[in-house]
């Protein structure tokens, strides 16, 4: 069979499996089918299913919509003009930098996830429920919980629990970059070991009520190197809270780590992002209000291939106050507003938090930060790609800019890397605070 032939069946095969949800004008993963009225956003077609011709893989994933042509380009000049579809923080961010541009490509509705996540969410429908007081949710072991979303803590708990793979290893390096432009890449190895949702893990090995293990080391700077970070991330967190643990070398010692939450300092960030920050949303929702703002349309990060590609280097992509942005690719999708307000009585560094998640991956991929003035302090965006041979939406820069300080920190950079991801074999046995020493020492 030719490959052209592969990819038409798998196109098919998508469109198959959406076809019930497309019936009534809705996605599988809930978003609106159609297009929007002016014509700027179009029909979701079942998504990019079926890899590029050209690819191989294992290594990083070719562009396949290098031949689009820009649409226009939106900078501090005519930013008013383009007000209505920027988040108040990307307006500032035009404003701020007269270097940074928002590069407008034709929207692409790339997203798309493998037949048994539309399944098991079609399946969720009526056993999904929130947690007392919605910190977790409980009912349902995989899909998306809440694909037409009633309030805030829904939607939010719908990208937190967004299809993410089962169990991989990937490498990236991250960059708290000064306002003059200078830096030093931290790199780290992860691996990723999800439970909610593991379509490859057989179900007696997936732990009840466990979203996923992570595990992180420090492998540059030298000074850094051989920290390593545990995670146990549950689901229902009223149930069970996150756990986690650290080893430092110098010490030779596994200490649990309950500050690994909330507006504690991120893993070497310089300051620049909180925990809570990292994925640009994760961790318990306590500490806020989430309310459900509504849909908007946006010019937003996506179809990153450019940026995410081992053809540009660290040197490329890094730039005084913000990422090159010609190497960025910008569209316009819908997106889910949620706005999230300190509670009374609690405490946090942002005072609020306004995040807009793309309707068709439930990714942020936005974010805007405010202080405890009410000022806006600072703006994240999630630049993503889709892994067509699984298909799934993969984040990779993930960018916290200081609009106060002029500074910014730069996460998931895979330009140095060989592969973008690579599909492992782990149980729970290898996520244990035991064995940290153990890796530390290998």
């Amino acid at each position: 069979m030719s490959k052209r032939a592969i990819r038409i069946m798998a196109a098919g095969l998508a469109l198959g499996v959406a076809g019930a949800a497309l019936a009534q004008g809705r996605t599988p993963m809930g978003a609106e089918a159609a297009g929007n009225a002016a014509g700027t956003i179009p029909a979701w077609n079942g998504g990019l299913v079926a890899p590029p011709a050209g690819f191989t893989p294992g290594g990083h994933y070719p562009d396949p919509f290098a031949a689009d042509k820009p649409l226009f380009t939106i900078t501090g000049a005519n930013a008013d003009q383009y007000k209505a579809q920027l988040s108040p923080g990307q307006h500032a961010m035009l404003k701020k930098y007269p270097t940074w541009k928002m590069v407008v490509y034709p929207t692409r509705r790339s997203a798309a996830y493998p037949k048994a996540v539309y399944d098991e969410t079609a399946a969720n429908a009526g056993k999904a429920r929130l947690s007392p007081g919605g910190n977790g949710v409980t009912g349902v072991r995989g899909g998306l919980p809440f694909p037409a979303p009633k309030d805030g803590l829904e939607a939010i708990w719908n990208t937190v629990l967004r299809y993410r793979g089962d169990t991989y290893a990937t490498k990236w390096a991250q960059a708290a970059v000064t306002r003059d432009g200078s830096y030093t890449p931290v790199a780290f190895d992860y691996e990723y070991d999800f439970h909610y949702g593991n379509l490859t893990k057989p179900e007696k090995d997936r732990e009840d009520n466990k979203l996923a293990n992570f595990l992180q080391a420090t492998t540059a700077p030298a000074r850094l190197a051989g920290q390593i970070l545990l995670v146990h991330e549950t689901v229902d967190q009223v149930r069970e809270p996150r756990s986690a643990w650290t080893y430092n070398p110098g010490q030779r010692r596994v200490r649990l780590a309950p500050n690994v939450a909330h507006d504690n300092p991120g893993t070497a960030a310089d300051g620049l992002r909180t925990s809570d920050d990292f994925g640009m949303w994760n961790g318990s929702t306590d500490r806020y209000d989430w309310k459900l703002v509504g849909k908007q349309e946006l010019y937003v990060p996506y179809n990153s291939y450019r940026i995410s590609s081992n053809a540009a280097k660290l040197a490329d992509v890094l730039r005084p106050g913000h990422l090159n942005p010609d190497l960025t690719r910008y569209e316009l999708h819908r997106v889910w507003v949620v706005e999230a307000t300190l509670k009374q009585g609690t405490s946090h560094i942002y005072k609020k938090r306004v995040f807009y998640i793309d309707e068709d991956s439930w990714m942020v991929v936005v974010v805007d930060k405010y202080d405890a003035r009410d000022e806006l302090w600072r703006v994240a965006e999630q630049h993503s790609i889709v892994l067509y041979d699984v298909p799934m939406i993969y984040a990779t820069v993930e960018v916290h800019h200081d609009l106060q300080s002029g500074r910014y920190i730069a996460m998931g950079l895979l330009n140095n890397e060989a592969k973008v991801m690579e599909r492992i074999k782990r149980d729970k046995a290898d996520f244990t605070p035991a064995g940290l020493r153990g890796i530390g020492t290998r």
